[in-house]
Order: C-alpha cells, then structure tokens, then sequence
C-alpha cells in the first residue's frame, strides 16, 4: 500500500436540470457575487442551451457577461484576450460551460484574474503560486473530465502544447448535467467516451501516484462508460445513459488528476496539435497500439480492467490484456470513428515528426509503465497507421 495523497473538487451537483439553476447555486454559495463571466465557444452558444442558463442567472439579479471565443486546442492569444476582457469588465466569478477547451479556458481566467503572475510562469506543475477567482465547471461533452482536474492544455507555438497543473484549477463547483449533451453527434460521443476510458485506463497503470482511491474510480468509471456508451451513441436522447456518461467521465477525470495519464495522451498531442484532429479521436487512434507496446509490463493491469470490459475473457493475463485491446478496437469500429492515421490525413512522412513531438511531452512520457523511446514513438504511429 503506497502512501498518497487524494485531491479533487469539493462539491459535485449531478441532477438533470441543474444547470438551469446556476444561478440559484451562485447565490446560495457566493451571496456576494455582482458579476458572472460564462466562457463557453461560439458553436454551443449557438445552440441555444445556453439561453436558459443565462436566464437563472438575471432570476437571481447577477450581472453576467458571455466570453464565447474558446477554439479547440485554445491558443495563448485566446487565454490572454478572455483575461483582458474578464478584467476590465470587473468579473468576481468565472463558469466554464462546454467541452475541454471552454473550461480549461475558464480555470486560466480564473486563476489570472486572481493574481498577478503572468500564464508563461504557470507552465508545468505546481507553478501557480496566487488564488484564483471562484470557479464552477458544467461540462457539455462527457470525455475530458476537466471539470475536476487540475490541468488546463493550452497551444503554446503553431503546434505545441503545453499544461498548467496545480491544485488552484481545480473547480469549487462541478455540476453534471445530460440536457446539455443530448445534441452530440453519435462520433463525437464516441470519441469524447473513449478518451474518458483511456483516462481511465492509464490512471489505472499509471507509473507514479496509483492509489487505492484512483484505482476505484477507473473501475466504476469504466463500467458506466462501456455500459452506456452504445447506447448514448445510437440513442442520443437517452438521458439515463446520457448522466451515466457524464458521471464515468468526471469519475476517470478525478483519477487521473491524482493518478497522471502517460503514453496514449503523450503520442495523441501531435496528432491533435499538427493535424488539428479531435483530443479525444487522437487518443483513440493511438490507444490499441499503445497497449501492446505496454503490454511486457502493464499485462496484469491490464487482464484486471477486462473484467469490466471483456467479461468473458479467460486464461493467462496476456490473453485477458488482448481482450481488452480487442474490445476496445471493436468499440472504435462499432461507433463508426476513425481508426486509422492515414484516414484523418496522416501519412509515413509525418511519423518522424510525429515521434520527434511526442517525446517533448515528458510530463506524460514518465508516467508510462514502459519507457517510450523516440523510435519507439514512430513504431507505435506506423502500427497506427
């Protein structure tokens, strides 16, 4: 039993409808809150399940304003315009609804608001050194878990990425509501799904800060991820699969954020960063083979998770450890993603820089239960091929 330390979000709202009463939870948690900055992208705005969000907030007399230029991979540039504009407008609390992107977002204004220290001091882990504003995360999609980690991604060069790690993102509210997920397209639930099992899964494995706590969050994350995902994929408007999603998705997102993620997200961040392919598709396309090349020292582990994944797998951990690879592959295929680089555009010429990139993302690369070499990286993206 290895000593650790267990962090996550302090309060968790999962109720259908809860975001409609944002601006009830505000008042009774923040009675002196004057004004709220949504940071959300122009394509949920759009939808208008933002409207009655809005609306609760002038129930309860909050001023607010709409902060809606977040872009997937968001961009330093987009980060420090929000901080400006959060600023000036004299924001007292900050909300990130949406994907990744919105909320990673909103813990950056939040923690730049709150301080004067400039982001490119904040790179890496444990460099925030001031407070932060209050922060409530609602997450539309059910994959990246931000709304409990403490990381936000941000694209530092035409296509790096680096992370803020530090106990100050996390979130003072997380609430988890399926009417704001029942509009995904069937692949983008898909994509968002398997990349909260893989967070599952390499919390699971993980190197450094595996622990008893995290080990049962990937376990039930898991099982309500694979047990609802076809379903939330062919029936969208199922709202019990639906908030089953949205709760194994913030579960695998609170054990990585104590049990880090390792080579599946250290080799997808090129492929996202350089081809501007979806975070979560990346890390799909990468995970089988990843899994193989880990399967020498995480085969164990792994024949643990098939139970949840692959019941009926039997025999040596080998044999259990491919029967979750398998599944895992019949998943992408069912859900009808992409599961070959060459179909999001990537050919054998990318895959020297695609290697060279992924081994800048020490961070992730120490965390892997096998060493990760260069040409190992470029072995894993031609197997993927």
């Amino acid at each position: 039993m290895n000593d650790f330390e267990f962090r996550t979000v302090p309060s968790l709202i999962s109720q259908l409808g809860a975001a409609q009463l944002l601006g009830k939870t505000i008042s009774q948690n923040y009675p002196d809150c004057r004004h709220v900055l949504l940071v959300t992208d122009a394509g949920f705005l759009r939808t208008g399940l933002v409207d009655p969000v809005l609306a609760s907030l002038q129930t309860q007399n909050l001023r607010y304003s709409v902060f809606s230029d977040v872009i997937a991979d968001p961009p330093e540039a987009v980060v420090l315009n929000a901080v400006n504009q959060a600023r000036t407008l004299g924001i007292d609390l900050v909300v990130g609804l949406g994907g990744g992107s919105s909320m990673d977002v909103a813990k950056l204004i939040a923690v730049l608001c709150g301080s004067d220290q400039p982001l490119s001091s904040m790179y890496g882990i444990g460099n925030v050194k001031g407070q932060r504003l209050p922060l409530i995360q609602i997450p539309t999609t059910a994959g990246t878990g931000s709304e409990v980690t403490p990381i936000s991604i941000v694209t530092t060069g035409a296509t790096t990425k680096m992370g803020v790690v530090a106990p100050q993102l996390y979130a003072d509210i997380a609430i988890l509501d399926a009417t704001l997920t029942t509009g995904l397209p069937a692949k983008v639930t898909a994509a968002t799904g398997i990349d909260a099992m893989v967070h599952a899964i390499e919390g699971y494995t993980t190197k450094h800060k595996k622990n008893p706590f995290s080990d049962m969050l990937a376990r039930q994350a898991l099982k309500l991820l694979w047990n609802n995902i076809d379903q939330a994929c062919s029936n969208g408007q199922n709202l019990t699969a639906r908030q089953a999603m949205l709760l194994g998705a913030m579960m695998a997102g609170q054990c990585f954020a104590n049990a880090p993620c390792a080579a599946v997200h250290a080799l997808a961040y090129p492929v996202g960063g350089i081809f501007h392919v979806p975070h979560g598709l990346s890390n799909s396309l990468v995970l089988p083979h990843v899994l193989r090349f880990n399967a020498p020292q995480a085969a164990e582990l792994y024949a643990e998770l098939a139970e949840i994944i692959a019941p009926d797998a039997t025999g040596t951990a080998e044999a259990r450890c491919n029967a979750l690879i398998a599944a895992m592959e019949d998943l992408a295929l069912r859900t009808g993603i992409e599961t070959r680089l060459s179909q999001v555009g990537i050919s054998a010429s990318d895959l020297d820089r695609l290697a060279s990139d992924a081994m800048l993302q020490t961070r992730l690369l120490g965390n892997n239960p096998r060493e990760v070499t260069q040409d190992d990286a470029r072995a894993i993206y031609a197997a993927a091929l």
